[in-house]
Parts: structure tokens; sequence; C-alpha cells
């Protein structure tokens, strides 16, 4: 509802102009609304400035007002706290007197027959004005008028009680204006009579009224077919199924368990049927629904499970020996046929002697008892295979540690324990590991003599190469003529000092017999193979000038000089 202005309450004997008043209870002061023309002013209220709403007229002066605004103006006057009391009389009255004034005012009401206008005009729903003592409203009034304070708010004449009267004819001219419907903002397109516009209420789809059902909500006549029919808490709904009403909450909640309903089966198989039928066949007649292997524990669905159980590791099998045993575990079979099946058939343990023989593992131990002997050749025979088989390993082992790049470096430890018993031992040799000149090449070794052989015996290390059978010697020239080249090594730090190696170089003698080709049947050993050499390569005491010796080691070194078209 519009909302007037408020005004300040006008002070004792001041003139009013242009008052608004707000009404303090529920009656509303002019029409506020939207006129296709805008009234005129003869139709418009002093106080609020709307078109007049019960309008009443001043009879001494034939202003018009409200009635609401006119009471509300008046009622202020009566409740003004700042209004001056009367002047009292020169001096205290006696008290006959003043009981004699309030007959006076009481009857003075009664017979202008200002009682009726006073409760009229009286705001009742003014709380401090009810609160006063009864009687009270009354001789303000008398007094009021007394002193002239009710007075006409267009021109301030005094207002007589008695003469003011409603003006209906005014009142309908009123009610013929021309106006929009209230809703027109929202979309109405209603223009009438102001008297219409209630019975325009009744049909207007924008105005607002209470749901029928009772269910607290408001809202506009257009949209209630739709809350009627889909949204309305109190609605009676039927279950299309189970064909009970039920209020619009109470079926929200029936609504997904609804036992009649027609549904598919969670599990997507495919089936369809009433809801109360569903918990039964889920459980046994599904052929999606899951269900444990008897035998393993794990889930399956149902029409997989036969799949599984060709597969399952826990399935119980029968021992393919016929043994006996039932219900072995698929996945154990294996273990029990090789190691607790009586019936399984089993290889003699001297298999890799040669033992064909082969029983079920209960006849095992008579075999062994009747066939020791045997064995007993047959792990001879194997023994003597294997000890040529490791003959061979090892000189393969030997041939895959043999250098064959021309060049060997020859450690000999531990020199001064060889030292001294080369002295002990007369032409006491030592000898390399044997290397060769290139792949498929001459086949060497090295010997030393720590103590000297020949003229360097007892004063020089001796050195000597020899030429040894090799396995490549008939692809070979012959005689061996290849440059060949001793060095012993200086073992000094070379960030300290530049290392002086001792070296020798020699070319054999074709005519020599120890460069023809070797006899298969010679050894390293053979005394006609002794090499070629120094006898006085080092003395023992240049041997110790420098770093030759260290670490109680001294390091030889033999390289051989092949041209590149050979090794190419």
């Amino acid at each position: 509802q519009p909302v007037p202005r408020h005004c300040q309450r006008p002070r004792h004997g001041d003139a009013v102009h242009d008052c608004r008043v707000v009404s303090s209870g529920g009656a509303m002061p002019g029409y506020d609304y939207k006129f296709l023309e805008k009234p005129k002013r003869r139709f418009q209220c002093p106080l609020c400035s709307k078109a007049m709403r019960e309008p009443v007229q001043v009879s001494t002066c034939g202003h018009r007002f409200c009635d609401t605004c006119l009471q509300e103006f008046l009622s202020w006057v009566l409740v003004q706290p700042s209004a001056p009391p009367p002047a009292p009389p020169p001096a205290p009255p006696p008290a006959c007197f003043i009981l004699h004034l309030l007959m006076a005012a009481q009857d003075l009401i009664r017979t202008t027959s200002l009682e009726k206008t006073t409760r009229k005009y009286e705001p009742e729903h003014n709380k401090e004005l009810r609160a006063r003592p009864p009687g009270w409203v009354e001789a303000r009034l008398f007094l009021a008028l007394c002193e002239g304070v009710f007075k006409c708010p267009e021109d301030q004449l005094p207002l007589d009680y008695a003469k003011i009267y409603p003006d209906p004819e005014l009142e309908q001219q009123i009610l013929a204006l021309a106006i929009r419907c209230i809703h027109s903002e929202e979309g109405c397109r209603w223009t009438g009579q102001m008297k219409q516009l209630q019975g325009h209420f009744s049909t207007c789809a924008f105005n607002v009224i209470p749901c029928p059902n009772r269910c607290a909500a408001k809202l506009t006549r257009r949209d209630l077919p739709d809350h009627l029919q889909h949204d309305c808490p109190k609605r009676k709904v039927k279950c299309e199924f189970c064909g009970s009403e039920f209020t619009g909450e109470a079926f929200e909640n029936h609504q997904g368990i609804c036992p009649q309903e027609s549904v598919y089966c969670e599990n997507k198989c495919g089936a369809r049927m009433i809801r109360r039928l569903l918990a039964q066949h889920a459980v046994a007649e599904c052929p999606k629904r899951t269900q444990p292997c008897k035998y393993c524990g794990k889930e399956f669905v149902y029409d997989t499970i036969q799949n599984h159980q060709y597969h399952c590791p826990r399935f119980p099998v029968q021992c393919p020996n016929q043994c006996g045993t039932p219900n072995i575990a698929r996945e154990d079979l294996a273990t029990h046929v090789k190691e607790s099946c009586s019936s399984a058939l089993v290889l003699c343990p001297f298999k890799d002697a040669g033992c064909k023989h082969r029983c079920p593992k209960l006849a095992i131990g008579r075999h062994l008892e009747e066939t020791t002997k045997s064995h007993l050749t047959m792990m001879c025979s194997l023994v003597a295979r294997q000890r040529q088989e490791m003959a061979e390993l090892r000189r393969e082992m030997e041939e895959l540690s043999v250098s064959h790049d021309g060049v060997l470096i020859w450690k000999l430890s531990d020199y001064s324990r060889k030292l001294q018993e080369a002295k002990l031992h007369s032409n006491h040799e030592f000898f390399s590991p044997p290397f060769y000149t290139h792949r498929y090449g001459y086949k060497l070794q090295v010997s030393a003599f720590l103590n000297g052989n020949g003229s360097g015996e007892g004063s020089h290390l001796s050195i000597y190469i020899r030429v040894l059978p090799g396995e490549y010697d008939n692809l070979l020239e012959w005689p061996f003529s290849y440059k060949v080249t001793f060095s012993i090594l200086d073992q000094s730090d070379p960030s300290l000092s530049k290392p002086q190696h001792i070296t020798e170089t020699f070319n054999p003698d074709p005519n020599w017999k120890n460069f023809q080709k070797p006899c298969s049947s010679r050894n390293s050993l053979d005394e006609s193979t002794l090499g070629f050499g120094y006898p006085k390569f080092i003395s023992h005491e240049e041997i110790r000038k420098r770093n030759y010796i260290r670490d109680n080691s001294i390091f030889l070194k033999a390289s051989i000089e092949i041209p590149q078209k050979i090794l190419s």
C-alpha cells in the first residue's frame, strides 16, 4: 500500500496550510492509484494530496478531506503535550464550581450531539488516549472548543463537530475516475473506473492470492494452476502405479519407492519388473548378480562363474596318476605329482650318469638296491668325462687370457724372495705367460734369470724369448723373423720425474734353430727350446738405482714389431 508523507504536528495557534498526515492505524489515507488522467484539485485531499477516500465536508467552510486524514489531524490536537493549558481563574474556584463545570460539559456534549462525533473522531488506536481516565476525552474536547483549538486545516476557521458530514456525491465522482490496475507494471493491461477495481481483482491474473489448499503459499492468479498441479504440498496426487492418493509432499517421498512401479534391474541385465519383486530377482534370478566362488572366495558375475571354475586355482581335481588322493586343489597338483604322489613315474637318481630307468616312486628304492654295481660303473665313467671336459675348459681359459697384440707386460712379484731363491739354485729360470704376436699369429714366451745366466750369472738379470708350438703354425711363415724389444719399466711417478725405461732390441737370426717352426712335441720346459736374449740385460746395482723395483715387484716388457700387411 502507498505510504503518505509525514509532517510535523501543528503547534497550538499555528496556521495550518499544507499538512500531510500518516495514519497510525490500519486505515489508508487517500487513493494512490495510477490514474489515466491526473485527478482534479477538488478531488484531492489537502492533507495527503491524494484522491480522497471516504470524503467528509466541513459544512461551515465547505472544505473536504479524507475521513481518515481529518480524524488523524484532530487527534494530534487532543494529545498535543505542548498545548498550553487553559488560563487559571484569578482565585481557586470552590469544588462545587469545578463539579458543576464538568457536569455542564457533559450536558453540552450530549445536547449538541458531540458524543457520537467525538467517538467517531477519537483515534481508538491511540494508546495514549485509551490510557486516560473515563471522561477525560470529553473534558479535553470541551476545553478545546472553548478555547477555539479545533480549526479547519485549510482556512483555520473554528470547527463544529456537529457540522462534519460525509460527501457521498463527491465519493461517487472520485470512484468513477479511470485508473490502471495496480499490477500494470507486472503486465496487467486492465483500465476502468476505480469502483470496478475490487471486481477486477477477482479475475486479475497478476493479483496475489493465497493457495486454496491453505499451504501458506501466496502467488499470482496466473501461476496458481501450475502451483496446484505441480508444486503445492497440499495438492492431491494419485500414484499411477499403485493407485494410492497422497498429498504433494507425501508423494515426493513415495516416488522412487512405490512397490508397484515398473523398474529395470539395477544390474543392467535387461529384466523389467515391479519394484517389490526386484530384491528377490537380484538375489536369486539375475544373471548379472555377483556371487562368490565357493572354492577361492572371489566374487564374479553369475553368468561367468562357470568359466572361472575351469581356471580356479582352488578348484578340486583328481590326480592324473590315479593315486587315490581326493580333492587336490588345481594349483597344488604339480607339487603333489612331483613330491607326494606315490604313483608318479620318476627317473632314476643316476640319470645324469646314464641310467634310463623310469618307475613309480614307490618302486625306486628297490631299483637302487638291485643296480648298485652298474650305477657305480656309470659314475666312474662320468667322472672321467668330467675331468677331460675340465682340462679342455682350463686350456680354453688360458687361451682367452693370452695376449694377442704382440705385447707382453710381465709382473714379477715378491722380487726379493725370488732373487734369493735364484741365488740358491743355479740357473733358476722364471717363465712368463704365453702370448701371441697377433690373432692367429706366433706363440711366444719370455723367461728370466733373476740372478743371471751364462756370462751374467751372479751380477745381472738375464732375459730371453722363445717360440712355442701354436695352433696356427701351419698358416705362418717360417723362420720367425720379426724385431723383438725387451724393456724393464721404471715405476717412478711421471708427475715427479720422467720414467727412464731400459730397452734392448734385436732382429732374430733366421739361421738359428730356435726361430724355426717348433716341433709340436716339445713343451715350454724343453732344453731344446732355449730362447734368444740378453744374459747381461741389467746389473743388480743399476736395477736398484731408480724405481725399477717398487712394492717388491718389477715389470718386464716384450713387444714384437709386426708389419701392417701381416696384421691386415
